[in-house]
């Protein structure tokens, strides 16, 4: 289990849900991230190069004919710091006696 560490770098709304969405999956396109994380595509720029300054994730551009595709994954320590501070988001909401995950038996 990762120990618990809060990252206020991943914190962020729009990161912690671009970085969600990375860590359900090997490598996503930008305009999937773009769509699934309803930004424009120079406000996922920018929180894509401040993830990849960090070490966070990796970029990767190419072309297919004419047009540039962009891909990102996490990379070994982003998903090591999004894995810690979900842990820290965990500990956080079971002082109140809650779960992030729901009940099996009903909603919450």
């Amino acid at each position: 289990m990762t120990a618990p560490g809060f990252d206020e770098l991943i914190h962020a709304p729009t990161r912690l849900s671009l970085v969600s969405l990375l860590a359900a999956t090997e490598w996503a396109g930008f305009q999937y991230l773009r769509d699934a994380a309803g930004l424009s595509d120079s406000a996922l720029s920018k929180q894509l190069t401040t993830l990849e300054d960090a070490g966070y994730v990796e970029i990767h551009k190419s072309f297919v004919g004419r047009r540039a595709r962009t891909a990102v994954r996490l990379t070994p320590v982003g998903r090591r710091a999004f894995e810690a501070h979900v842990a820290a988001l965990q500990e956080i909401v079971a002082r109140a006696g809650l779960t992030v995950v729901p009940d099996a038996a009903g909603p919450l």
